[in-house]
């Protein structure tokens, strides 16, 4: 049966009082969490969610995101985690072109899906904590059987584009993905995983994520990321594993070293796919001393996890992403879709029982993102060595990654010139020391026109998240195109940054 709860039905079997789920002060064994999520999938079905229904989730991380992925797959239907950081006009975009049947909400968002088409349940810290105070019902269906080609997940991605696409994930494809991570990184019982990333996000969900629980170990959330706070649950719950952006990462490395507690638990971090310098691995070593920096790359198309960096090669190979898991055959092609010799540098490309078929109701943009012989091109540009290891170059794809988010460029781009002070524009990534990159505007004004950043920013968050807005302005008389009209952001991203 390819349903999610199979592996919360079988723990609840053998290990019935083993710990499966801490969040704040509550802690769930894998008895009670299967009992609370077979009343909550009673709720759902109550309100005619099942088979195939689409349930949108606009949460921060708690028990009830964790139960909702149980209690949403147990009748059938499909989660849609949405990014709870996106404005109301976002949100509507992604619920609407999902065909959302139900929306759920913390209360703290509840702006963000005012006046949407579907029903809207809103969650208070209590549900929260536990989401039978808002949903559950006496009728406990059984498991709705799903064919591992069934739609398990909708993931929206910023993509290159001016909208954000729909990834589809599968249940063939969350399975698999859950194989590769427990055989890449020996999971079993005794893993306990902090999950401080949004659980919107492909990174904390699923690298390794709820691979964690189908090994059957321990989750522990955390609402918020504080990196602090982050410390205090390694050393209290015997973490040992954990993912973190970069910029994450660099939270925790910046607190003072005097008085730490013991961290001696945490035996690997997996991080967000930057070429980490060997001075943040062995940074990384001074405050967790057992503990593998593991550098991977992913995407959403692909469950995340598609290379990892292996035990004992961080240094040897420093400046890599590691090999492909065993569920990735991984090429770089050249612009004809030829496989090019370790070396050279050309787009990276993969093929795998985790590899979305495509984007949701958008049939032209699958059809642009996969070769004929089914291998998914990534927009992203390096190269292999001798020994199979990757190392990123560049990105095809005109994106920004700022904190671990990507802002594709078109989108901001396409907001910023409904502002009538903009005659035209280009956005394009200022390397940032926090957060990695953040979104620099290129504005040519209208006749007239004048424009600051504060006015900028108030008009974009109108619109957009708070994350995508530009952080910075620069105000040129043309951009640099080609003759055929196309702006030359290399070109440009040259020009404005040398200028400092």
């Amino acid at each position: 049966m390819q349903n999610l709860t199979a592996q919360l039905i079988y723990h609840a079997r053998v290990r019935p009082e083993a710990e499966a789920l801490v969040y704040d002060d509550t802690r769930l064994s894998w008895r009670a969490l299967h009992e609370r999520v077979q009343e909550i999938a009673a709720g759902l079905r109550a309100r005619g969610i099942g088979p195939d229904s689409i349930v949108a989730l606009v949460m921060k991380n708690s028990a009830a995101f964790v139960e909702l992925l149980y209690a949403i797959s147990h009748v059938g239907a499909v989660s849609l985690p949405v990014n709870f950081r996106l404005s109301g006009e976002e949100v509507g975009y992604i619920t609407n072109h999902a065909g959302a049947d139900l929306i759920i909400a913390d209360t703290e968002f509840a702006t963000s899906v005012e006046g949407l088409t579907p029903p809207v349940i809103l969650l208070d810290t209590a549900a929260q904590v536990d989401l039978r105070t808002a949903i559950r019902g006496p009728a406990v269906p059984r498991p709705h059987p799903r064919a591992g080609s069934d739609l398990f997940r909708l993931m929206y991605t910023s993509g290159t584009t001016d909208r954000p696409k729909g990834v589809t994930h599968s249940h063939d494809n969350f399975h698999y993905k859950n194989m590769d991570m427990i055989m890449s990184l020996q999971l079993s019982a005794r893993d306990r995983l902090c999950m401080v990333g949004p659980l919107y996000h492909v990174g904390a969900c699923d690298l390794p994520g709820l691979a964690v629980h189908a090994a059957g170990g321990t989750l522990v959330v955390l609402r918020d990321y504080d990196p602090a706070r982050v410390v205090e649950t390694v050393a209290a719950e015997g973490i040992t594993g954990i993912w973190l952006a970069p910029v994450m990462t660099s939270g925790i490395l910046a607190l003072d070293r005097a008085g730490l507690p013991d961290l001696s638990s945490l035996e690997w971090c997996i991080a967000g796919g930057d070429r980490t310098p060997e001075s943040r691995i062995r940074d990384f070593g001074s405050v967790f001393p057992r503990a593998r920096y593991i550098d991977a790359y992913g995407m959403t198309e692909t469950v995340s996890g598609d290379t990892m960096m292996e035990a004992g090669r961080e240094i040897e190979k420093i400046g890599s992403v590691g090999r492909s898991v065993s569920m990735v055959e991984l090429e770089i092609r050249d612009d004809a879709g030829t496989a090019l010799p370790p070396g050279e540098a050309g787009e990276i490309c993969m093929r795998g029982p985790k590899v979305t078929s495509g984007y949701w109701k958008d049939p032209e943009r699958t059809a642009a993102a996969m070769h004929d012989d089914g291998f998914l091109r990534s927009g992203d540009v390096g190269y292999l060595d001798a020994d199979g290891f990757l190392f990123l170059t560049d990105r095809k794809k005109d994106m920004i990654i700022s904190g671990g988010e990507n802002i594709a460029s078109s989108e901001l781009e396409r907001v910023i010139h409904l502002m009538p002070e903009v005659a035209d524009v280009a956005v394009v990534a200022k390397p940032d020391e926090k957060w990695g990159e953040v979104p620099l505007a290129v504005v040519v004004l209208a006749p007239g026109a004048q424009l600051d950043l504060d006015r900028l920013t108030g008009f974009c968050r109108t619109h957009l998240a708070g994350f995508k807005c530009p952080k910075a302005l620069r105000i040129v008389s043309e951009l640099p195109r080609n003759p055929s009209g196309k702006i030359l952001k290399r070109v440009l991203r040259e020009q404005v940054l040398s200028d400092g």
